[in-house]
């Protein structure tokens, strides 16, 4: 991956809120004096007043939203918290996972040096449904879907099957020129009008060889009932 800053793209503009498409190495947040995803979009926008409604890990890229009033930051965060929007994300693996399909569910607990662990028992209950399927060059291919939104649920969720994400070192993944984490679709009904985004990876040599198995939505997989 280029050593250059990525830019940020707004893919959908609505008076109450903004679509985009977040670049993957980015922080989220500032770092010291390097700018974060927020304060790049802020200023690709001229909106100072943006309120992330979500927010991805660096290794991430993907469809992030924005609200552009306080209003509209309270209303989405009720419906991220309510479960009223539908994410799908993309992983890649070089690792079989221990089984091709399901759940993974538990609690997330803090571990060593900024990590977090699956484990039976915790306040922080977690639930990602998945599907895996044979990719190009001994690859997995995986579409989740968190039905909770705990830091690094996805990361942890497939380290627990033994298909940690490729180029996600802190959880055990093999080197590569990206973490292979997506964040591919987002769903929900806003002022009585459903919305459905669906934005393909643009980065990352390994997600460009599964470009042929990316056809259609990801909704009509047969997700198992919540």
């Amino acid at each position: 991956m280029s050593d250059a800053p990525l830019a940020p793209r707004v893919l959908f503009s609505h008076p109450d809120f903004l679509v985009t498409l977040k670049p993957a190495g980015v922080s989220f947040h500032t770092e010291g004096e390097v700018p974060g995803y927020v304060a790049l979009v802020k200023a690709l926008t001229g909106e100072p007043g943006l309120h992330p409604v979500h927010r991805l890990d660096r290794i991430t890229s993907g469809l992030v939203i924005f609200a552009r009033h306080a209003d509209a930051a309270r209303e989405f965060g009720r419906m991220f918290e309510d479960g009223e929007v539908a994410k799908c994300y993309l992983a890649l693996s070089d690792h079989k996972p221990a089984k091709k399909q399901g759940w993974v569910k538990g609690a997330m607990l803090k571990a060593r040096a900024g990590c977090w662990r699956l484990a039976r028992e915790g306040e922080l209950r977690c639930a990602t449904q998945f599907f895996s399927f044979s990719a190009a060059d001994g690859l997995r291919l995986f579409v989740l879907r968190p039905l909770t939104g705990r830091t690094h649920q996805l990361r942890v969720a497939l380290k627990s099957l033994g298909a940690p994400i490729l180029g996600d070192a802190r959880y055990g993944g093999s080197p590569a020129d990206r973490g292979y984490l997506h964040a591919y679709a987002l769903r929900f009904t806003w002022q009585d009008v459903c919305y459905d985004f669906v934005e393909r990876p643009a980065e990352g040599a390994l997600f460009a060889l599964t470009s042929d198995q990316l056809t259609g939505k990801p909704w009509s997989l047969p997700w198992p009932e919540a």
